[in-house]
């Protein structure tokens, strides 16, 4: 079967993936008419076995409006002339986006504020109540 690599480790077969070719907007001449040269890929990120429930989720979320309602990512190009570059495209963002989704984010380490800085942050309050003050004038 074949199959598609998105990282080493990571691999999603290629019948979890379709495509449908439609009519591209925007130059071409009478060609962008007759002619369609623009991809749309369809993945089924939800009922995908290639992936792990971690690397959906993250996949879900980082889609955004490209994730219909029942789990399908759909990716649309149309920046090329030819239909193979666009679906060569398509391709490539898919794989971007699951090599995204596949990170695990850092976790932070909360870390309390050093004495210097906390001193120069209530330097820098004191000068401007200071400022402040003098802009006042004089009371009599």
């Amino acid at each position: 079967m074949p199959r598609f690599v998105i990282a080493p480790g990571l691999v999603i077969d290629e019948s979890e993936i379709a495509f449908a070719f439609l009519r591209a907007s925007g130059p071409g001449g009478q060609n962008v008419n007759k002619v369609e040269t623009a991809v749309q890929l369809r993945f089924d990120v939800r009922q995908s076995p290639s992936l792990d429930e971690y690397v959906k989720r993250r996949l879900e979320k980082l889609a955004g409006a490209r994730l219909t309602l029942e789990g399908v990512l759909v990716l649309t190009a149309q920046r090329f002339r030819s239909q193979e570059r666009n679906r060569a495209d398509a391709l490539e963002r898919l794989r971007q986006l699951v090599i995204k989704a596949a990170e695990r984010p850092k976790r932070r380490i909360a870390t309390k504020p050093t004495l210097a800085s906390r001193k120069r942050r209530v330097e820098t309050k004191v000068k401007r109540g200071e400022t402040k003050r003098l802009r006042k004038g004089p009371v009599e």
